[in-house]
This record gives structure tokens, C-alpha cells and sequence, in this order.
């Protein structure tokens, strides 16, 4: 039975269900999801991240949290931690540019959180000579002082969008008619998590929520506020959601979200003041929130690539010059995907990020 026909019969028996039931059956599903049954990556797959389109990306967000760990002490061992880490491309490089820094790869203790069997394989294969351990969650990381990063990580988390009515909300949720999903709206009602936004929403205004955050971001927060460390988030999104932003991609185009259960990538934009303000009521400090493309130029991107490129002719200088563009330019990359950082109150936050 396709997933289609899974999610159309449990509509069925149990009525319409939230937009992150749904993104959580077609990303997640342990037989038909999308993460569980292909490498997304590349030109060859539906998207390419910033770790695929240069080395110096992993390189800058190594050594900004390697600066970051020798401004706490060079504590020792400790956690170093991706959430969502993909190919693996991210963390390797990571590892290449930190080779140098005294005493940090003898530290460093490498998780991966990843869900994906069929990502972890590849995961495995790039970070062979480091050996790394992989977690279904952040909870099961060790106790001990944790640096992670986060690139598109919470994009992919299933949200819930709601529709101002008056001092209520309307839900989006997922039903069927025949045989086919459609979007529907629940009937009005208070929604206690989003009663902040009746201040500066209108009536049909949409507002998304990830139910994930609070758990995810709290621990992180926790484990660095109490042990130490610091976390980098990077995604495309802006301190608060308005709007529909959930969008499917397959093959580096975007389709109709309901068109083929399981078969596309499903991403909405991340709201950073959540992820902020959960982090502050576990008692972590968080960042100013950075473009992406500030917080590279701030950590050395243009002079790095400059050097990389003056050893390169032809078709390869061309490509170190269009990467930097396309990671910092306010037109592609630069403006779109955001930086914030979390650390503890007693620190300062990591390099290319201000407090």
C-alpha cells in the first residue's frame, strides 16, 4: 500500500489530521518517507545545502565553534554534535579545518543526530576515520559539555499552521474527499501558544508552529547552560512566522505539498524568536540574529575563498567565486538563511555572532 493510500485510509477512519501529522508520515515514516528511503543531496537529488556548495562552509562553522571551546577552557572530552547532518559533508569538513587547533580533536567526542538509515550509511562512510556515534534525539547525547550544529535542520520539522479569526485561530489540517488530500480549516478556537501573535496579526493571517521546538531546543539549551558549550543554528527563515511557507521540492522544484506523499522534501520557514525564547527560559543565552551572509564575512569567508581562488584557474576559480557568491549574496543565500547562537550566560557567544 503506497503512503498516499495509508494517510487516505487513516483520514478516513479517524478524520482529518494536522499538517505535522502529515509532514511527519511523508518525511518520517519508517518504510515510505522521504528521509528513509533516498540520499536528497545534490544536484542529483531535490536540494543542495551550503555544506554541498563549498568546503569553506563547514570550514568557517568549525572554527567559530572551535574558538568557542577554547574561550570556555578547551574542556575536555566533550560533545561535538550535528543535528540533521546529511552526507556527512558538514562535519568532515569541520574536522579538516580543526585538525590544528590544540587538543580539540582529542577531545571531541562526534554525534550525529540522524533518523535516516539510509543517510547514516553515507554518514558513516564520509566520517569513517573519526568515528562517530548517532542518536535518534538530542536527550540521549552525553552529559557533558556540547557544541552542535544545526543547517537545515529545523526547516524540516513538521509544523502546524493556524488562521487568525477574530481573537481565535482556524487550523489547517489535512483531509480527503474521495480519493484525494485536501487542505481544510477546523472551527475557530483560542490557541494558548500563539495568544503573543494576536498583537500584531489581522484576521487571515497565517502562522505556522512547530510543536518541536520546546523539546529539541530545550534540551540543547539546558545541556549547554549547565555543562557548557554552544550550538550554531542556521536555516532560512526570520525572527517571527507570518505566512504559508511550506513548500515541496523534488528535483530542485517545487510541486504541490499533498501531490505525492513521500516523494518530496517538506520544509516551511523556522520562526527564531520560538527557538530564542525557549532557549532563554532554560536559562541559555542566545545571539543576535545574523544573515547568514554577515555572519561568513564576519568569520573570513571572502578572504578565504580569495586564497582558495588564487591557486585555481579556469573552471574551478569560476566555481570557489559563484560558491561565495551564492553563500553570501543578499539575492541567493546571504539574506534568506539566518545564524543564531546559543551559549551560556557566562560566555561569550561563538565567533561571527553578536550578543
Amino acid at each position: 500500500m503506497s503512503l498516499e493510500a495509508q494517510i487516505l485510509s487513516r483520514i478516513r477512519a479517524d478524520g482529518p489530521i494536522s499538517l505535522a501529522s502529515y509532514m511527519g508520515e511523508c518525511l518520517l515514516h519508517p518504510t515510505l518517507g522521504y528521509y528513509a528511503t533516498r540520499d536528497p543531496f545534490g544536484q542529483a537529488g531535490d536540494f543542495i545545502t551550503a555544506p554541498e556548495v563549498s568546503q569553506i562552509f563547514g570550514e568557517l562553522i568549525g572554527l567559530s565553534l572551535a574558538q568557542a571551546w577554547m574561550d570556555q577552557g578547551s574542556p575536555a572530552p566533550f560533545t561535538l554534535a550535528e543535528l540533521g547532518p546529511g552526507r556527512g559533508t558538514l562535519m568532515a569538513d569541520l574536522m579538516r579545518a580543526t585538525r590544528a587547533v590544540p587538543g580539540f580533536h582529542a577531545a571531541a567526542r562526534i554525534a550525529l543526530i540522524e533518523q535516516s538509515p539510509v543517510l547514516r550509511k553515507v554518514q558513516a562512510e564520509t566520517l569513517r576515520p573519526h568515528e562517530p556515534t548517532w542518536h535518534g534525539s538530542v536527550q540521549s547525547l552525553p552529559n557533558r559539555p556540547l557544541f552542535a550544529v544545526a543547517n537545515e535542520f529545523f526547516d524540516a520539522l513538521p509544523i502546524r499552521q493556524f488562521v487568525r479569526c477574530g481573537p481565535h485561530w482556524r487550523e489547517r489540517r489535512v483531509g480527503a474527499q474521495e480519493n484525494r488530500l485536501l487542505l481544510g480549516l477546523t472551527d475557530p478556537a483560542p490557541v494558548p501558544a500563539l495568544e503573543h501573535r494576536l498583537a500584531d496579526t489581522r484576521d487571515g493571517d497565517i502562522v505556522e508552529y512547530c510543536p518541536a521546538i520546546p523539546t529539541i531546543v530545550g534540551a540543547l539549551s539546558r545541556r549547554i547552560a549547565g555543562q557548557g558549550g554552544a550550538a550554531l543554528i542556521i536555516d532560512y527563515g526570520d525572527w517571527r512566522s507570518l505566512g504559508d511557507t511550506l513548500q515541496a521540492l523534488r528535483a530542485h522544484r517545487s510541486i504541490d505539498i499533498l501531490g505525492t506523499p513521500g516523494d518530496a522534501d517538506l520544509s516551511a520557514h523556522v520562526d527564531f524568536e520560538a527557538i530564542a525564547t525557549v532557549a532563554r527560559e532554560a536559562g541559555c543565552a542566545h545571539s543576535r540574529l545574523s544573515t547568514q551572509g554577515v555572519f561568513l564575512e564576519r568569520l573570513g569567508i571572502t578572504a578565504r575563498a580569495q586564497r582558495l581562488a588564487s591557486t585555481a584557474t579556469g573552471k574551478a576559480r569560476e566555481s570557489i567565486i559563484a560558491a561565495h557568491r551564492r553563500l553570501t549574496h543578499p539575492a541567493e543565500m546571504g539574506n534568506l538563511f539566518k545564524t543564531l547562537g546559543l551559549y551560556p550566560e557566562t560566555a561569550a557567544p561563538p565567533p561571527g555572532l553578536e550578543p
